[in-house]
């Protein structure tokens, strides 16, 4: 498959994107990349998981929320400005409708201690569904050599140098590009 072809020949309708990113919506307490990947990739069958991988990739790159960059860009790819916005609108209803109620609920119970202890217990839990989606994207990607080097030459950068994004970017991607323009040739 070429970068972002779909896994099925039919591109899904507008209310079959709606209802699929109005799942990720829903579902999506504490970070939806894991129930995006499902929906996506197993669940609808809209991408496989080297094109789902790429898109990450794609959206991990531009300003904004990952999921929403894929939003835009799989209603835009499958069904145009109206599939864009339709798949933002359902990705962001749900959401919006529970932080409201969740915050009114949370104004009234932010000083017990217990909220304290859940709040701690959400964000491991957050941190584990990410390490979880990173190592089955990585593992099912069929990554070439030099685009392992580069994920381990982020992940040394950014998570353990601490260094910025964006200037980590601005080098890897061209060295990675070169990387990919050299072993393309030797096909």
């Amino acid at each position: 498959m070429t970068t972002l072809e779909t896994a099925t020949d039919v591109p899904p309708s507008l209310p079959a994107l709606f209802t699929g990113f109005l799942k990720i919506g829903m579902m999506g307490f504490g970070g939806v990349g894991p129930v995006a990947r499902h929906i996506i990739v197993a669940e609808r069958n809209w991408l496989d998981d080297r094109a789902y991988a790429e898109l990450m990739g794609i959206c991990q790159a531009l300003p904004g929320a990952n999921t929403v960059n894929a939003a835009v860009m799989l209603g835009d790819r499958f069904r145009g400005t109206a599939g864009a916005l339709t798949c933002v609108f359902a990705l962001m209803a749900m959401p919006l409708l529970a932080l409201v109620a969740i915050a009114n609920v949370y104004d009234a119970v932010s000083d017990h201690p217990l909220a304290q202890v859940a709040l701690t217990g959400a964000a491991a839990s957050a941190a584990g569904l990410i390490l979880g989606t990173a190592a089955r994207l990585l593992t099912k990607a069929g990554l070439a050599r030099w685009a392992w080097l580069m994920a381990a030459a982020a992940f040394l950068a950014v998570g353990l140098l601490r260094l910025p994004m964006l200037p980590t970017l601005l080098v890897l991607v061209p060295l990675g590009l070169v990387a990919a323009s050299l072993g393309a040739r030797r096909i």
